[in-house]
């Protein structure tokens, strides 16, 4: 068959009805409605945890047990449950998956958020037309023991998504073991990317990154891949009235250990989506907000037929993403001291990483900065910028410095900045005595 007619045929089994009778909300409308279910009881995606998923995903059931089964699909390798949640009548199965990589959460809690929406809002006549379309299945965390860490990596110590085939993770297992028992037409791998992603040459933040995973080295299209295609189309046309110029397409190129191209090769057309750096002090609900809308358009395309319609092209013209085309903090154009002790000009990027510590009292969410590029930094993009001219930075001279001190520098060179060091920087103004300057700005992230 015809990659054509069987596209047609997934059209075919929505009745036409449906287009006129079911409107999904708009994507401000759904970030709206996102702020109304996304509960307060959850931290901050990174600090969120096994315990508190299994609690939402045992509340959801008790809430509504006619509306959402849950069963332990598996458990990891230190023994935590891995939860499998599916809801809906269709006879069209969605599987979505997060957070095989443990320090890769923004999803998780978008899922969490999008099933309470799903039961709070089931009369709705969008809502119930996924309901009575499709049947979703989801596994929100895939990884618990690395959640708890906050690393990628499982407690073996193997990248849960390099094991579609060898298949020595208890997680893995559980994965494939669920897609060969429900053989899902489609499924979404949900994921985050480094901060240091730009859409293509743009210098723009890659707030979130698409793929319809290939199935084979020539990254050949068949019917399924096609389909994810015009799923991640849908998907970016949402999101880029919120995120303008913040949508990437992530590299296709074929990783044949990886779940997404298996996926896609066993049957199940996989869409990925990875979310990335937000141009914010405060990233997380508005990428969490992305998320939420991305899995309300799809399914609802899915669920409608629009999907199908999509135009394969909305797709393939999102600008490739560029793993290291964006810094977190760029010192452009400032004053520093080379290892012989003589000022040049350069531009500064400073890259930044999420970290979670235990404070004693609790978990913490750090930020932990590093000098990640030195030199002519025109070509990238930057989360925030300053202006160094007619400044110098150097490496912080110790905690008790403060804005506004006076120092002096009697050996410059000591004072130079290296590269990989922790971003602990003094921006300073030279006075008119000699090797004296004034501390106009401190910079300083956790190590």
């Amino acid at each position: 068959m015809t990659t054509a007619l069987i596209l047609s045929a997934l059209l075919a089994t929505v009745p036409a009805s449906s287009y006129s009778a079911a409107v999904v909300p708009g994507p401000q409308a759904l970030t709206t409605l996102w702020e109304q279910v996304h509960s307060k009881e959850l931290p901050l995606p990174p600090l969120v945890r096994h315990s508190h998923v299994e609690k939402h995903l045992k509340r959801l059931h008790e809430k509504a047990p006619d509306l959402f089964q849950l069963e332990v699909v598996g458990h990891s390798v230190e023994g935590r449950a891995l939860y499998h949640v599916s809801l809906g009548t269709g006879a069209r199965h969605v599987l979505l998956w997060s957070q095989m990589h443990g320090d890769e959460p923004t999803a998780t809690t978008a899922l969490i958020d999008f099933l309470e929406y799903l039961r709070t809002h089931r009369e709705e006549p969008w809502v119930s037309r996924i309901l009575s379309e499709l049947t979703l299945h989801a596994v929100p965390l895939l990884n618990p023991d690395g959640a708890e860490r906050y690393q990628r990596r499982n407690a073996q110590g193997i990248d849960i998504n390099r094991d579609a085939l060898a298949l020595q993770t208890p997680e893995a297992r559980t994965l494939k073991a669920l897609r060969d028992r429900l053989q899902p037409f489609i499924g979404f791998n949900l994921h985050n990317q480094s901060w240091r992603y730009a859409v293509g040459s743009t210098g723009r933040p890659a707030s979130i990154s698409l793929l319809a995973a290939a199935f084979d080295e020539p990254r050949s299209d068949n019917p399924g891949r096609v389909l994810a295609k015009k799923v991640c189309a849908v998907i970016r046309d949402a999101l880029e009235p919120l995120a303008p110029g913040q949508v990437g397409r992530y590299d296709d190129s074929f990783e044949v250990r990886a779940f997404g191209d298996n996926m896609t090769r066993w049957g199940t057309p996989s869409v990925l989506i990875e979310t990335g750096p937000w141009p914010s002090r405060t990233p997380d609900a508005p990428l969490v907000q992305l998320n939420f809308v991305a899995l309300a358009t799809a399914l609802d395309a899915l669920a409608s037929g629009k999907a199908a319609q999509a135009d394969v092209a909305r797709y393939e013209s999102i600008p490739e993403n560029d793993s290291t085309g964006l810094v977190y903090l760029m010192l452009k154009g400032v004053g520093l001291f080379g290892a012989d002790g003589k000022p040049f000009t350069a531009d500064v990027g400073i890259s930044v990483t999420r970290a979670v510590r235990d404070t004693g009292k609790g978990l913490a969410l750090v930020h932990v900065g590093k000098v990640n590029e030195l030199g002519d930094l025109r070509v990238l993009g930057a989360l925030e910028t300053v202006d160094g001219g007619g400044l110098f930075a150097v490496p912080l001279s110790g905690p008790a410095a403060k804005e506004g001190d006076t120092l002096h520098l009697a050996q410059p060179k000591q004072h130079a900045i290296q590269m990989d060091q922790p971003a602990e920087l003094m921006l300073l103004k030279p006075l008119e005595k000699a090797s004296t300057y004034r501390i106009e700005r401190i910079i300083r992230f956790e190590r």
